[in-house]
């Protein structure tokens, strides 16, 4: 091998770098597969399989990336080939790319422990958001230590490079014309047909999706992700008649105190509630989406860590859902659900998507009652498009931003968390104390104007790198998941602590619910267990405190809680009230690509390219199991999806 790169000419730094960059990722997959090795099927068909899909891989990756280089080494002028521009040029780019790519294979070591995927649109978002993101790393993983490992280890390849001659070899070749440019064109249409015929998708061919995600390249999934981050449902997806669709998805919606106010493509309804009378107090509402926090995290779940005495204590004197499942792997897949209540469309989060704002919302119905609507994180809501959502949707900012007015356009006010506000704080922002103590602040100004509140409060604590105050729980800061667990809990309990101290106390109703779970992988391509969340309404009469064992979504969430206070409002919400007897146990899950409908144990998983497949959950086992596909069960999967994607598209969503 060494005598043919040396052979490589003028093209010989390049050959070193293709011959190097499919070698070492190919050991990164090899590293991964044995740190994975409990889940992966080993038979051999699977593994020859997943190895020689990613060696596919990542040989077309390679070709990717040496494209420009090619192009350079093949039209350089012959009259400056080892030229001081020529020795500065290759000697950089290559170092700089070498650099780069030994850093992202280390990356994916740090990514697979997060989040046991290869890179994917969370990668996307952790480049476009790199204050939290570089801080969170400096905050988890020793930094000089893997920026020394990256330098050395590039320094290495370098040096091995230059031992084997191929930069001589490189600044004495001359290049033919007619072979550099059959070598280009040749080149080129690699690139091409890698281009036109080669998808991210084609890796996913395995029932167990660790060996899915072994067969893909990083660097590649991380390009294809950037590529497709927004996905026309019609285009993608299965799809059915809109018609057809729009009558399925209302004749699901319809329920005894519901009705359809427009024909046609729209879920706009009335929800009418003999108990409301208009003359009752409004109550406050104080709304916590908290971060990670998975149903198996609970005692009341068969957790035995004690990690959550709070909230296991509180499940027995609230509103206490059991049986809810969150609607994606993302905060804003989270907001987005208790938000809009709707299910998640494919591709990005509502939430980071362009015209956003003047949504149809949960925090309308709360303004058609006069109800002043707040919006509070500890970090800066600039990160996923949050401020611009919120502000765009009516809500009052409180971050760790600068600035009063988000833009132009967001008529809006933003108000800084100062810095005597804060008492401890991390990559991800202020504690879940200090936010909550902003909170009440805030809620005191409020009662003070007479002014009932909707105070919708977005945690950071129980987040890598599970950093908190020091001295509040038990297991120190910064060593587990379990500590920023705990402390979430602890913080809760701070809160309940001041808030019943309050004049406003009494009229004030708490609902607590997680963004998502700590961990969604798993070896299916959607891992049920992983989006099971724990969700709570807190401070209503006694006797209407109990556990609803019924399975339901994010979605659902507040559709109930309007029920439980006996509102009348209107809805565009494909959420319902649970309590309801025409209640039809259901969920939805889903990623950024696979949009999923669960009833009972039998789950549909819609994929891009037109893909679905059926399944029954084993919960024992915790395993998917194929089922033969059932077309009505598919038809109403459909019509759920492709009618929330179109009446977002089509801007019906106001």
């Amino acid at each position: 091998m060494f005598q043919f790169l040396r052979r490589a000419g003028r093209c010989a730094v390049l050959a070193h770098f293709l011959v190097w960059f499919i070698l070492t990722s190919f050991a990164v997959r090899i590293a991964l597969l044995i740190w994975q090795s409990a889940d992966v099927s080993w038979a051999l068909p699977d593994v020859l399989r997943t190895l020689g899909t990613g060696l596919f891989f990542d040989v077309a990756t390679a070709f990717y990336a040496g494209l420009l280089p090619t192009l350079y080494f093949c039209f350089f002028p012959n009259r400056w080939v080892g030229s001081l521009f020529d020795r500065i040029m290759v000697w950089f780019f290559t170092s700089l790319a070498l650099f780069i790519l030994v850093f992202s294979f280390f990356a994916e070591f740090t990514f697979w422990e997060e989040f046991r995927s290869r890179f994917n649109f969370i990668a996307v978002d952790y480049l476009i958001y790199t204050h939290e993101v570089i801080a969170n790393i400096q905050e988890s993983y020793p930094l000089p230590l893997l920026i020394g490992a990256v330098v050395a280890f590039t320094a290495l390849f370098l040096f091995l490079f230059w031992r084997n001659a191929a930069f001589s070899t490189a600044f004495r070749s001359k290049a033919r014309w007619n072979r550099s440019l059959a070598l280009a064109l040749g080149y080129g249409l690699v690139v091409f047909i890698c281009t036109v015929w080669l998808r991210n998708t084609d890796a996913e061919w395995s029932p167990n999706r660790y060996n899915s995600e072994l067969s893909k390249t990083g660097v590649y999934s991380f390009f294809s992700a950037f590529r497709n981050n927004q996905m026309k449902y019609t285009e993608f997806y299965t799809s059915i008649d809109n018609k057809q669709a729009f009558q399925l998805v209302r004749s699901k919606l319809q329920q005894g105190t519901s009705t359809f106010t427009s024909d046609g493509f729209s879920i706009h309804r009335s929800i009418s509630n003999p108990l409301d009378t208009g003359t009752v107090t409004p109550k406050n509402v104080v709304f916590i989406l908290v971060e990670s926090l998975s149903g198996s995290f609970l005692r009341e779940f068969g957790n035995e860590k004690h990690i959550t005495p709070f909230l296991d204590s509180l499940a027995q004197k609230s509103v206490f859902f059991s049986n809810m499942y969150a609607t994606g792997t993302r905060t804003v897949r989270g907001m987005e659900a208790v938000t809009l209540c709707i299910p998640p469309t494919p591709g990005q989060s509502i939430v980071k998507r362009p015209e956003n704002g003047g949504l149809y919302t949960v925090g309308s119905v709360f303004e058609k009652r006069g109800y002043v609507r707040n919006f509070f994180y500890g970090g800066d809501g600039y990160f996923d498009n949050m401020n611009a959502f919120y502000g765009g949707n009516g809500f009052t900012i409180y971050d760790r931003g600068r600035g009063s007015v988000l833009s132009d356009a967001i008529k809006t006010t933003r108000h800084n968390i100062t810095d005597t506000e804060v008492t401890f704080e991390n990559a991800w922002g202020i504690c879940d104390e200090d936010i909550y103590r902003k909170m009440l602040s805030v809620a005191d100004a409020h009662y003070a104007r007479k002014e009932p509140f909707f105070n919708f409060i977005m945690t950071t604590s129980n987040h890598r790198p599970y950093t908190y105050p020091s001295g509040k729980i038990d297991i120190p800061s910064g060593t587990s998941r379990d500590g920023a667990v705990k402390y979430t809990d602890f913080a809760l309990r701070e809160l309940f602590a001041a808030a019943r101290k309050k004049p406003w106390f009494q009229n004030t109703v708490f609902v607590i619910v997680a963004d998502h779970c700590a961990s969604s992988a798993g070896k299916d391509e959607i891992d049920v267990k992983n989006y099971h969340i724990p969700a709570l309404i807190v401070n209503l009469p006694a006797e209407q405190n109990g556990k609803i064992a019924k399975q339901c979504s994010q979605i659902d969430l507040f559709p109930t809680f309007f029920g439980l206070l006996g509102w009348s409002y209107e809805s565009d919400f494909y959420g319902k009230d649970v309590r309801d007897a025409a209640f039809e146990e259901r969920s939805f899950v889903g990623t950024y690509r696979k949009l999923a409908l669960m009833k009972g144990d039998r789950i549909m998983i819609l994929s891009d390219q037109k893909k679905k497949a059926f399944y029954r959950w084993d919960r024992k086992r915790d395993r998917l199991l194929p089922l033969q596909p059932e077309p009505s069960f598919l038809e109403e999967t459909i019509a759920w999806y492709q009618t929330a994607d179109y009446l977002f598209t089509n801007k019906l969503l106001k």
